[in-house]
């Protein structure tokens, strides 16, 4: 079969990349912006794997409609500007109704013929009256979509533990698979909040660290072995895995810190029988 041209799009509401047929777009460059079917409307996209030529496969894919032209993105500037008045709106009617969700943001597609508000609510919400009168208000097609405490941590945004914007809002096209398991690996403290992030689930930067971790936890000994140092033989107090050292109370009753260079495993802690086992998988 002949290859197929093929370019990395990202849509506003999605954060993950979509791939396109760019057959007769084949000049097209990052950054630039193009009108695509998705399944709920049609939606302007940025490119940002410019095409490419792939081996096709059984899967179909969308074509890219056309470039987007200086009108459509000014249309499209405009209506973000009434995004906030439009989520006003339907907090206003979320109230008259006296539904139990959170409005987060309200967002247009490029033409304003859709119009999606995203909320969090505890559990189901019925708000079938909700999108009737939205529907009178809006002239444009309403959707409300529910979801869950990573996507809002995305969307609202906020400083992480480190000091920084939160990772999800500043690149991150798709959420790591984190779990507190890997926070226990890491040897970080499993108290409330100490291994989670604003979403309330593990911190997404476990993921990232766990492979550094998995090649150097081995070589550390653990909190409990005994080992033999120069100073003579102890039990291992604490340690720090990346930094391949280890603190040890000494016989004499002493603390002292080794690397693992200079010290010696006599006998390895047992393994805690305790440890909900509910705590390996993913939050």
């Amino acid at each position: 079969m002949p290859a197929r041209t093929v370019a990395g799009l990202r849509v506003r509401r999605v954060p993950q990349l979509v791939y396109y047929d760019a057959t007769g777009f084949e000049d097209l460059s990052v950054n630039e912006y193009v009108i695509i079917d998705t399944d709920k409307c049609r939606e302007a996209a940025r490119v940002i794997v410019p095409p490419s030529q792939t081996t096709p496969s059984d899967a179909q894919m969308r074509p890219i409609l056309r470039r987007a032209t200086s009108f459509d993105l000014t249309q499209w500037q405009q209506l973000k500007l009434r995004e906030c008045e439009a989520l006003t709106q339907c907090r206003a009617q979320v109230e008259k109704h006296s539904l139990p969700m959170k409005l987060l943001t309200a967002e247009y597609n490029f033409d304003g013929s859709h119009l999606t508000f995203y909320f969090v609510a505890e559990g189901r919400v019925d708000f079938r009256a909700l999108v009737k009168d939205l529907a009178a208000v809006f002239p444009a097609r309403v959707e409300l979509w529910q979801i869950g405490p990573r996507d809002r941590a995305k969307l609202v945004g906020g400083l992480s533990p480190c000091g920084r914007e939160i990772c999800c809002e500043r690149f991150l096209g798709d959420f790591p698979k984190a779990t507190i398991k890997m926070a226990k690996d890491q040897d970080m403290p499993l108290g409330p909040n100490a291994a989670t992030g604003l979403c309330g689930r593990p911190l997404c930067c476990l993921a990232y660290e766990q492979p550094t971790y998995q090649a150097a936890r081995g070589r550390v000994p653990r909190v409990g072995d005994t080992v033999v140092t120069e100073r003579g033989q102890g039990r291992v107090i604490a340690r720090s895995v990346l930094k391949e050292n280890v603190t040890v109370q000494l016989e004499d009753g002493v603390n002292a810190t080794f690397t693992i260079d200079h010290v010696k495993l006599v006998a390895a802690a047992r393994a805690s029988t305790n440890v909900d086992a509910s705590a390996d998988e993913e939050d």
